[in-house]
């Protein structure tokens, strides 16, 4: 039974304050960027809305990283966009929810433990793009209109009420941390706005949030293979986009907070929370670095402040959506600015000189992929693989031998570095076959037999010892290298106490 309570766990120890007013700050700044992401996508204002509310309700009870918000994403909405476009948004619905139940699959299959494989230099290109990404998308509201940029006095009010929402946020911490500051911020430029009648851009000249709860609605698509054949390719995407920017934000909140998400219960919160998007009429979504910094920022740590935060954008959406669209853009800009200034990685840049080029390489590629593709997938598995790639060159070039012929006259070859695909070659020619002495030894003691290269290249090695008639042993190979090896029963000298048990890479089909 405690398994299944822990769903739900708030037995933690819960700041019911900060929770709340973090939760309050969260809802405010998720707005804008729900509408935003909803427009992106070419979408009505609403259907942001609502997967906001579903995802950050759902993912906050049954998520593996308490703290960490979840709603409508730019990553989801550049996926959506051709489709809600060519299709219509029924079928945006159904792709949702098909992402939603490959991410339920992702999650009962404990794929979510690949993330380990995501270097650290990525992690760090990843947030500095998504960094410049926040901050860039903020400048879109220094424009009276696409592609023209305020003046005059219009820029001057804008941007001082920017400056002061930003200095509240920067000050007010160091004086007291009663209420979290960029809470104090937004009803501060609230205030001010209305006090003193200042015509600024509000969040009701964005696009109205009226509404009600949200309706649940099966997709109304053909059901057949070319309705799958449509949707199934960004239902992919979705997922997987989806899932390594949240969980990629789950290791980001780990480290802020010090302690430890589950990645697999992540991915299957996830998935319900698409589904459930995809039938109550949201674009779905995912993690939102940004919201979830400002939320770890203002102290939140337990899962309360995210069902808050869901809760009250409904009630903003049903109740409250005069008082809201009356909120000063300036503030909400501000806010994700500081954000942005928070989210990126400055130490990153500290450590350039100390990095391997390699490193530093592969973070600013991530970084650029990130910022100029807004492919967040892309610019992961790219890094993914050229950190792979310099990892798998450096080993290659491990590979050691050193060389002795004992007092019997027998040659030794002990093995250092691992042996694979890589370092085929440079092993080859560390042997002498023609002028070595009639028996040889090859000792593997302190390498590793790796994948089925490595063992093509011992099979090879002793065919060309034995055909010059040499006698050849392979001195502390695993089982499952002997059992691979052609020639096992004649080369290799078996010792049960020393022999390693790893296994060798092979391909199974």
């Amino acid at each position: 039974m405690k398994k299944y309570l822990n769903l739900f766990d708030f037995s933690q120890e819960v700041n019911y304050r900060t929770e709340v007013l973090s939760g309050l700050t969260v809802a405010l700044a998720l707005v804008p960027e729900a509408i935003a992401f909803a427009l992106i996508a070419g979408l009505s204002p609403l259907t942001g809305l609502y997967a906001a509310f579903v995802m950050g309700l759902v993912t906050s009870i049954l998520g593996g990283r308490p703290g960490m918000i979840s709603g409508a994403t730019g990553a989801v909405a550049v996926v959506i966009v051709s489709l809600a476009a060519d299709y219509g948004v029924e079928y945006v619905f159904a792709a949702v929810v098909l992402a939603g139940i490959l991410q339920l699959a992702a999650g009962f299959l404990r794929l979510g433990k690949f993330m380990r494989l995501v270097p650290h230099p990525v992690i760090f290109g990843f947030v500095n793009g998504l960094a410049i990404i926040i901050f860039m998308s903020q400048l879109d509201q220094f424009k009276v209109q696409e592609g023209i940029w305020m003046s005059g006095n219009t820029l001057f009010i804008f941007l001082s009420l920017v400056l002061l929402t930003m200095l509240v946020i920067w000050g007010l911490p160091k004086l007291s941390k009663v209420v979290p500051a960029s809470l104090m911020a937004i009803l501060l430029i609230f205030g001010i706005v209305v006090v003193f009648d200042i015509d600024t851009r509000t969040i009701g000249d964005i696009a109205s949030i009226q509404g009600g709860f949200p309706p649940f609605h099966i997709p109304e698509i053909p059901l057949s293979i070319e309705t799958l054949r449509i949707i199934f390719p960004y239902a992919a995407i979705v997922a997987g986009v989806g899932l390594i920017e949240s969980l990629l934000t789950l290791n980001i909140v780990d480290e802020i907070t010090e302690t430890r998400g589950r990645s697999n219960k992540e991915a299957v919160a996830q998935g319900a929370a698409n589904i459930l998007s995809g039938f109550f009429s949201g674009m779905g979504g995912c993690a939102m670095i940004g919201q979830s910094l400002i939320n770890t920022s203002n102290g939140a740590r337990a899962r309360l402040s995210g069902i808050v935060a869901a809760v009250m954008l409904l009630v903003f959406i049903m109740f409250g959506a005069d008082l809201i669209e009356k909120v000063p853009m300036a503030a909400l800009t501000g806010l994700m600015i500081m954000v942005a200034l928070g989210t990126f990685e400055w130490a990153s840049l500290r450590t350039f000189r100390r990095m391997p080029k390699s490193d530093v390489l592969v973070m600013v590629l991530v970084t650029l992929v990130t910022v100029f593709l807004h492919n967040l997938a892309l610019a992961v598995l790219v890094g993914v693989i050229i950190s792979a790639l310099v990892f798998a060159w450096d080993n290659a070039k491990r590979i050691r031998a050193r060389k002795h012929i004992d007092e019997n006259g027998v040659k030794h070859y002990e093995i250092y570095g691992p042996l694979f695909f890589g370092s085929v070659a440079l092993f080859n020619e560390k042997f002498d076959v023609l002028n070595d002495p009639d028996e040889v030894i090859i000792d593997f003691k302190e390498s590793r037999v790796v994948d089925m290269s490595a063992i093509e290249a011992l099979n090879k090695i002793t065919e060309r010892y034995l055909k010059v008639g040499k006698r050849v042993h392979l001195r502390h190979l695993s089982r499952d290298c002997r059992r691979l090896l052609s020639n096992a029963d004649k080369i290799i000298d078996v010792n049960v106490l020393e022999d390693p048990t790893y296994k060798v890479l092979v391909d199974k089909f």
